[in-house]
């Protein structure tokens, strides 16, 4: 691989992560050594690449830097379609039209029209009935999700005993067939789980809850045994 190559994998990797990257986590990546990646980071600093950190801490690029378009792979192509074909069915119609929009720009902004290559793309995501109506308040929770405000929901259980709640939502999780929304639920002053396709109202709300989102994720990770999977 030529130098120039591996200076962009290596930007490719520092932009992959939010946290500092140690220098031997690098060269385990990119198939060098960690002496190799002192003098790639010095490089790309002389350059004018906003890169932080020391030798024995980490490495990362400082939040805001913008990379020009780079050519992608055939594994990467492949990847980015099928994932938005997965999008596609299993989000909301704001969350499927996202996505079709997101490969265009990815087609056009590269050095060379990638549109027939990703048409020829031929992998594919089964679509079962369960799936073809997308639930119908996805996109408020995900709104809330988002603003970090608060949703007040007519819910009812799988013994369809209805209640009314207010909720905290920060994650919402896309499982085969179904969709769980996690949030603080006052009612209940604890997290819970509730399968979108069981709200039957949803109420967005201006005012936003006290705890970080990030907090609850991590509360809601250290409860359920779920990875970090930033």
């Amino acid at each position: 691989m030529s130098r120039t190559g591996r200076l962009f994998q290596l930007m490719d990797a520092l932009r992959g992560n939010r946290r500092p990257v140690t220098a031997s986590t690098l060269a385990e990546r990119l198939g060098v050594s960690e002496r190799t990646i002192y003098r790639d980071i010095q490089a790309l600093a002389q350059l004018g690449a906003p890169i932080d950190g020391s030798a024995g801490v980490g490495y990362m690029l400082r939040t805001g830097f913008f990379l020009p378009p780079l050519m992608f792979d055939k594994d990467e192509l492949e990847a980015l379609v099928l994932g938005a074909r997965w999008v596609r069915h299993q989000g909301d119609a704001a969350l499927s039209t996202a996505a079709e929009r997101a490969l265009a720009k990815i087609a056009t902004a590269t050095p060379r029209d990638l549109r027939d290559h990703m048409a020829e793309t031929s992998l594919w995501v089964p679509v079962t009935p369960a799936e073809a109506l997308p639930d119908l308040f996805m996109q408020p929770a995900r709104e809330a999700i988002r603003s970090q405000c608060k949703l007040r929901i007519a819910y009812r259980d799988e013994q369809h005993k209805p209640s009314e709640r207010l909720v905290w939502p920060f994650a919402l999780a896309f499982f085969q067939g179904r969709r769980v929304l996690a949030a603080w639920c006052e009612l209940r002053g604890a997290i819970r789980h509730f399968r979108v396709d069981r709200i039957v109202q949803a109420e967005s709300s201006a005012d936003r809850y006290p705890t970080p989102r990030h907090e609850l994720l991590r509360q809601w990770r250290e409860e359920c045994g779920v990875p970090d999977l930033t």
